[in-house]
């Protein structure tokens, strides 16, 4: 199956790098590309990409605005595709809000090219994805501004005690593999406790689950 694409980036020659390279991939079609988040959110509505890599910054309407404008439509817009920023800075202010906009992740624009190509067929395939650098940097703004605590310790008791201890895992950024080996169990068996997780607590995806360990305080930054 093709992976649909569009690129949203202020700067042409990025556009352009990134388009030759995946285009040159056999599972991946670049549908189209747009020079700002307005322009963006336009051409996804009329071209339905599975991806849409999306640059931080820029003119007109910002990637922030335009990932809550895809990610969040306005009724009878059924499409939302998975959201990818792109970014040049890890320390940019924008990785929590859009995270919680719903975003699926981060990639920073020096990124090697495997790492793009990777980034977008993970992120098609619906799990998220976050840059190292970018996690750290999450995991810092909670530590210096803790979110409130609502209701999501009380939405915690829904779970069954393995599944809780799986949210941990994947809040402290354990890949599948390094869960299962933790706990002893099938990687089959953690991607289906993952799906239990994120189907009882209505999250979208891992970068969301990170998000809700925090802010309902199963985990706290420095443990």
């Amino acid at each position: 199956m093709t992976i649909k694409v569009i690129i949203v980036d202020d700067q042409a020659m990025v556009r352009a790098g990134f388009a030759a390279l995946l285009a040159a991939q056999s599972d991946i079609d670049v549908v189209g590309d747009a020079a700002d988040g307005r322009q963006g959110v336009e051409l996804s509505r009329r071209a339905h990409p599975d991806v849409v890599l999306m640059d931080v910054r820029m003119p007109e309407m910002d990637g922030l605005e335009a990932a809550r404008r895809l990610l969040d439509p306005p009724p009878g817009v059924v499409h939302r595709p998975k959201v990818l920023m792109l970014t040049t800075f890890d320390v940019d202010d924008y990785v929590y809000e859009a995270l919680r906009a719903g975003a699926s992740g981060f990639l920073l624009k020096d990124a090697p090219p495997a790492d793009l190509i990777s980034a977008v067929r993970v992120v098609a395939a619906g799990e998220a994805l976050l840059a190292p650098s970018v996690t750290r940097r999450l995991i810092a703004d909670f530590a210096a501004r803790p979110a409130p605590r609502r209701k999501g310790a009380v939405r915690l008791n829904g779970l069954t005690p393995r599944e809780t201890e799986v949210l941990e895992l994947i809040a402290r950024g354990l890949s599948n593999q390094e869960i299962a080996a933790r706990l002893v169990l099938a990687e089959q068996t953690v991607k289906t406790h993952i799906g239990r997780v994120l189907a009882k607590l209505s999250l979208r995806d891992r970068a969301q689950a990170v998000i809700f360990a925090y802010e309902s305080g199963l985990v706290t930054p420095g443990e």
